[in-house]
């Protein structure tokens, strides 16, 4: 699977038709200005002031646009809206869009149109309001929907059933009477998504979270612990009765079942701020469209989670994927492996009296095969740059304040916005870090743009800072007052002599500046290893990159699956070597001591897709039987 699939996709979209019937809803957005308003002579309070607000389309009208952007032939929306201004907006909306709303029935009385309305103070959401709570559906309402069911089942491809708002349904013999016309129809598609009401509905596919399938299949619902992936395809299999199932997991992916099986699609890597309103609705209609055109649960499934993966990267709004979009992500998504392992390392298997940890059962005998490895530097063999992270975390966290003091919530958040980018960006240039903090100290906006600095002047700021220490420690070794082994991962040394014996070509790769690694390599001893094959970045990320040395390794000696590895301590260059087919050998190093395993890091590198972890490189001799001897 990959992009030809989607484009593939894409093109048979083109053909279908979809109805959708469901909660049609408004999200109102009130971006609110900090400073206020004016003091209200009548109660003597300060009035709030809106700075901008605009409106989008939530719920079952959010399924419709995300149908919208794909670019299906016909969109059929079947639901019920009030006499006001929102449903107007909404009308308009959507038909801008190319939506058919002629069976949007307006109830005049007890029915006001769903508007969920969000307050944003400087990028929080405040406590929202909600209007149509109180709405009670009418009997008349209820036959001219089920008219409108009857008739999208008779002439459109795939029904969307979505129910979101509780309450939204208050009628019994309502579902009763749309469960005798899927019966009627059960040659065709209803892809069901219903927060409340999901053991209500019969012959239908669904579309549910691992909550509702725990609740479904009899069994607790924890949300602080939710199922392993071995648990969702258990619980899948008792609930599935002949119809697609598709179950979203979070950042675990999809799991979905039918008559041939059970598939797992896996969730993607992303490092920008995410959130996640309305990317459920992104996946069922894609989902939607995909089953429109007969394809197989596994690529619906597969392109769902596409598009899903581009709808959490919009922030504050009800977002949509389009084809163009969905198409970008396929051609490099970063997926997430072995997550259920990731989180939990009683799970894991270790070889025989040893440290080292199998993460991927697949890999014992491929090694063998290996004729070249690609290490990372920094945290992998070297200790010079250990605290690196706590430099560039103090700089981004001054640069995006101003070096100015903000209250606790507001330094807080950024604290936690800068830790999880770093946390996730370990591995590539340093200099593509700086273009990240460029963004970040616009997206704040605490700064005057006079005073915000480029990608190269962050940088030369950061590392004034880092090469103090950095610079200390080499001429502590130069000098003969420390033994330069003090700044080895434990047994890095000897495991890279051994390799030398067995015949293996070494390359090492560094996001850090080519000519400190090539020094910093030689003052620790082992850059004869590498026989000048030293890279690093150049300030150019289009002539440097972790990925652009295994690409050239690979092309220049012809090399087949498994030929090479790739070893280091950061997600970047595990996921490259697995995506070109290597082995990946994670080391979960602590760098404070030098040896012994960082849980943290070991939890990133298996989601990154390491085949083997290793704490560091003190048991070499067994690591080396393992790849090569057995």
């Amino acid at each position: 699977m990959g992009p030809e699939l989607v484009k593939d996709i894409l093109s048979k979209i083109g053909n279908a038709r979809i109805a959708v019937y469901g909660d049609f809803c408004v999200d109102a957005y009130l971006i609110m200005d900090p400073k206020g308003s004016e003091i209200s002579v009548e109660t003597g309070i300060k009035a709030e002031a809106v700075q901008w607000h605009y409106y989008s389309p939530g719920g079952a009208s959010n399924i419709a646009a995300n149908l919208a952007a794909l670019k299906p032939a016909e969109i059929f929306s079947i639901g019920v809206l009030g006499n006001d201004i929102y449903a107007r907006e909404l009308k308009l909306q959507l038909d801008a869009m190319g939506i058919i709303a002629s069976h949007l029935i307006t109830q005049e009385k007890d029915f006001d149109t769903y508007v969920f309305l969000k307050r944003i103070f400087n990028d929080e959401e405040g406590p929202r309001i909600d209007f149509g709570t109180n709405n009670k559906r009418s009997a008349e309402t209820d036959v001219q929907l089920l008219d409108a069911i009857e008739y999208a089942l008779t002439n459109y491809d795939v029904l969307i059933f979505n129910q979101q708002v509780p309450g939204s349904i208050i009628n019994n013999r309502f579902i009763d009477e749309v469960n005798m016309l899927f019966g009627k129809y059960d040659d065709k598609t209803v892809l069901l998504d219903s927060r409340h009401y999901n053991d209500r509905f019969k012959n239908v596919s669904r579309k549910i979270n691992e909550s509702e399938l725990a609740l479904l299949s009899g069994k607790e619902n924890d949300p602080n612990n939710p199922p392993s992936l071995n648990e969702v395809t258990e619980m899948a299999g008792i609930l599935y009765e002949g119809k697609p199932i598709f179950i979203t997991c979070g950042e675990k992916g999809i799991v979905s079942i039918d008559s041939k099986g059970t598939y797992h699609t896996p969730g993607i890597q992303l490092l920008n701020k995410l959130d996640t309103v309305g990317a459920g609705d992104t996946t069922l209609s894609a989902l939607a469209c995909c089953l429109s055109t007969g394809l197989s649960t596994e690529e619906s499934a597969y392109f769902a989670n596409l598009a899903g993966a581009v709808t959490v990267q919009k922030l504050f709004t009800t977002g949509t994927a389009n084809g163009r979009e969905i198409l970008a992500i396929s051609k490099d998504p970063d997926f997430i492996f072995y997550p259920d392992l990731a989180a939990d390392q009683s799970k894991a298997f270790y070889l025989p009296g040893t440290n080292i940890e199998i993460c991927n059962p697949d890999v014992e005998g491929r090694t063998k095969a290996i004729k070249h490895i690609v290490f990372d530097h920094d945290g992998t063999l070297s200790l010079l740059r250990e605290g690196w992270e706590v430099s560039m975390k103090n700089l981004m966290i001054r640069a995006i304040s101003g070096n100015r003091e903000l209250d606790k919530r507001l330094s807080e958040k950024i604290r936690i916005r800068v830790s999880e980018y770093i946390e996730l960006s370990t591995g590539i240039q340093t200099i593509q870090q700086m273009e990240k903090l460029v963004e970040l100290v616009k997206e704040f906006n605490l700064v005057p743009k006079s005073d915000i600095n480029d990608k190269f002047g962050y940088k030369s700021l950061y590392l004034k800072e880092l090469m103090i220490s950095v610079n200390e420690r080499l001429k502590d070794i130069e000098d003969g007052r420390i033994n330069k082994q003090i700044y080895h991962i434990k047994g890095a040394g000897d495991f890279l002599r051994e390799l030398k014996q067995y015949g293996i070509e070494l390359y090492l790769a560094s996001g850090t500046d080519e000519k400190n690694v090539i020094n910093e390599a030689r003052i620790l001893g082992y850059a004869d290893h590498f026989e000048g094959k030293i890279y690093g970045s150049v300030d150019d990320i289009k002539k440097f990159s972790k990925r652009m040395v295994i690409e050239s390794i690979i092309k220049d000696n012809s090399l087949n699956k498994f030929e090479f590895a790739v070893i280091g301590d950061g997600p970047v260059e595990i996921r490259e070597g697995k995506k070109k087919s290597g082995i990946s050998i994670g080391v979960a190093s602590d760098e404070k001591s030098g040896y012994g395993l960082n849980l943290n890091k070991r939890t990133k590198l298996i989601k990154a897709g390491a085949d083997i972890i290793i704490p560091d490189f003190s048991e070499y001799q067994a690591l080396l039987s393992f790849l090569f001897l057995q």
